[in-house]
């Protein structure tokens, strides 16, 4: 599992939801609710994102905006127009003065706003909690990115229009993959933008040494891995890959490891209702004792103060 599949692993769980909105002109929404990762397809018509303090982004039919939390942001016809609603955190929808408005824009399944045939149109996908492997990826986005129509064709623009609104068995599944789906492939396509800079791990992926090095501390994070036992996986000599792989990443492989079955296990304390033993295993601890000691050096937390919190 990478930090792409990790930012999106169990979405249930990461808590997210894709609802179409509809708005004629002049509308606006305050988005406030903190979410980490916000995904919004313009199908028709035209908006605008304007975060607190930056540039506004103006989107055309086809364009693809990525917003990365916390920061609020304004989503509108027009930067100027003052705003109608106020999303919270919890999917809590007020009116600006501050009066519940929940419920009073549905227009049925998973749609929202004035009306179905509005005059826009957007497909807005969330994750509303942060996973500590999924940070690792979200500390490397700025605050708002865009893939316009002419550089980025989304394949998936008619598909998503009929499914968000289907209710059916299983649908919420089909959605989260579907979402997934839609963010993965965004993201790479943002990264593979010649002025874009991607995180260095994302980069050593390609790389003939450090690349499979890497995946299988993330595939297999539990094996007692040494650098002589990558290295012979790999096929290349000790020296080498921890010369390469420490170029590549930023830090040698060990270091990596640590950081990665650190991470994990913050996740999973949090996702899952697992025994602090149990999940020392699953990372690559002998024991929780081990696992405890690692992770309060680096998170500053026992585990258990972890998941209480």
């Amino acid at each position: 599992m990478d930090a792409l599949t990790g930012l999106l692993e169990g979405p249930r769980a990461r808590g997210a939801f894709m609802i179409r909105a509809c708005f004629d002109p002049p509308w606006a929404v305050r988005v406030e609710d903190r979410a980490p990762l916000t995904v919004m397809l313009l199908v028709r018509g035209e908006a605008w994102i304007a975060p607190d303090g930056g540039e506004p982004l103006r989107l055309r039919p086809g364009d693809l905006a990525v917003a990365r939390g916390p920061g609020p942001y304004l989503c509108a016809d027009d930067p100027d127009t003052a705003p109608g609603a106020v999303i919270l955190p919890g999917g809590e929808c007020h009116y600006p003065d501050g009066r519940p408005l929940n419920g009073v824009m549905d227009l049925g399944v998973r749609t929202w706003g004035d009306r179905p045939d509005s005059a826009t149109v957007m497909l807005i996908g969330t994750y509303r909690m942060r996973g500590e492997i999924g940070g690792r990826l979200l500390d490397a986005l700025p605050p708002l990115l865009s893939l316009t129509a002419d550089v980025w064709d989304c394949p998936l623009t008619l598909f998503l229009m009929e499914e968000v609104v289907r209710d059916a068995p299983g649908q919420e599944v089909v959605l989260d993959r579907l979402l997934d789906l839609l963010v993965i492939a965004a993201l790479r396509a943002w990264f593979d933008r010649p002025e874009v800079e991607p995180p260095a791990w994302y980069l050593a992926l390609s790389d003939p040494v450090a690349g499979p090095a890497v995946r299988l501390l993330q595939d297999d994070p539990a094996h007692p891995w040494t650098v002589a036992a990558l290295a012979a996986k790999t096929g290349v000599s000790r020296a080498a890959l921890a010369r390469r792989f420490t170029a590549l990443v930023g830090e040698p492989p060990m270091t990596y490891l640590t950081g990665w079955r650190l991470a994990l296990a913050a996740d999973r304390l949090r996702d899952t209702d697992d025994t602090i033993g149990a999940i020392a295993r699953q990372v690559g601890y002998g024991s929780a004792f081990a696992l405890s000691t690692a992770f309060k050096r680096v998170y500053g937390v026992s585990p258990q103060d972890w998941r209480t919190a």
